[in-house]
């Protein structure tokens, strides 16, 4: 069985930025908050909703996942599923 490096194991660091906020938001985010989601640690303030909506394409990202509709491949924009609220993240893979 191969062993896999720290950053095979847990694929590439991803930063998640607030670019916009409408509304009322209970998580208070605001433009230019970040979360990080490196190795096994996540840092910031992260809303369960937004964290469930997130997750799939974080993951994805973080493994590799090429989208073949964006411009930049390490950059998505994903919104928060509060459709009246709504909070747009831009999702950035950072390459090692």
């Amino acid at each position: 069985m191969k062993t896999l490096s720290l950053d095979e194991e847990h694929g590439s660091d991803m930063v998640v930025t607030v670019v916009s906020q409408q509304g009322y938001c209970g998580a208070d985010y605001r433009v230019g908050d970040q979360i990080r989601f490196s190795g096994v640690k996540i840092e910031g303030n992260l809303c369960i909703h937004a964290l469930c909506g997130l997750l799939p394409k974080v993951l994805a990202m973080r493994y590799g996942a090429q989208f073949p509709w964006l411009e930049d491949p390490d950059v998505s924009l994903h919104a928060c599923p509060d459709a009246q609220n709504p909070v747009v993240f831009e999702l950035r893979r950072l390459r090692k």
